[in-house]
């Protein structure tokens, strides 16, 4: 299938390692001109050699910590300088927050912060431009709502997910479509941290109906998708990639 991304820029958010470094490289291999972004200038640049080597554009790089005081707005503004336009925006930068009952009020803070706050803040600094080429996907990385224990995140992704409805409501009309990804336990840093190999093994045996977790190209496909133009008609939901790991139908 031809998703016609040929010549569209995006701006992808956490893309240092992981599912955001998945998806920049499934963009570019399509075509799209990136600007990468994550606090990791090193792996950054790694990243984008990779991409080069791959036949894709040279991404611009944003060294930057999404979750300091204005730079939403400034990574927003960097972007569409080196861009010209964003057609694209996938907000990968995002992090779980497990916290006991007396957790101080700083936890909680800094969840919403990057979790929801910033990520809604960098959207609104970008919709101006997306608004005025009547064409835009906003894509959010977000996490699950069945909750093992009390963790600070997941108000945070719930607030992503009701803000993300509630905004494809407004901006359907212009061509723009808002989307969100949940991710089960796919790859990564953070995975490999808190789960030891045997319990990922255990885990994904008893909980997981394929019996594995995911590699963060598996989520990647449907973010490159969702960007599309061929997904023009998908907006407004929660999309799961969790190899059947949620148990709730709808």
């Amino acid at each position: 299938m031809d998703l016609q991304l040929k010549g569209k820029t995006a701006l992808v958010t956490g893309a240092s390692m992981g599912i955001g470094r998945a998806v920049a490289k499934g963009l570019a291999a399509e075509g799209v001109r990136t600007c990468i972004a994550a606090r990791r200038g090193a792996l950054l640049e790694e990243l984008a050699r990779e991409i080069v080597a791959n036949g894709g554009l040279q991404p611009y790089i944003v060294v930057i910590d999404v979750t300091g005081e204005g730079a939403p707005q400034r990574l927003a503004q960097e972007a569409l300088q080196a861009l010209g336009e964003i057609n694209i925006l996938v907000n990968c930068a995002g992090g779980g927050r497990q916290v006991s009952l007396d957790a101080p009020e700083e936890k909680w803070a800094e969840a919403m912060t990057l979790n929801y706050t910033h990520m809604r803040q960098l959207t609104h600094a970008v919709l101006p431009d997306m608004i005025r080429h009547r064409w835009g996907r906003i894509i959010n990385i977000t996490g699950k709502s069945e909750y093992e224990r009390l963790g600070a995140a997941h108000p945070a992704k719930a607030a992503a997910h009701a803000w993300s409805k509630g905004l494809s409501r407004e901006v359907g009309k212009y061509g723009i479509t808002v989307n969100c990804i949940p991710p089960g336990r796919i790859m990564s840093e953070q995975v490999r941290r808190n789960y030891t190999e045997q319990h990922r093994r255990e885990h994904a045996a008893k909980e997981v109906p394929v019996g594995r977790y995911g590699e963060p190209e598996e989520l990647a496909c449907l973010a490159v998708f969702l960007a599309s133009p061929v997904a023009r008609y998908i907006t407004g939901t929660v999309m799961p990639v969790d190899g059947g790991l949620r148990r709730y139908a709808f």
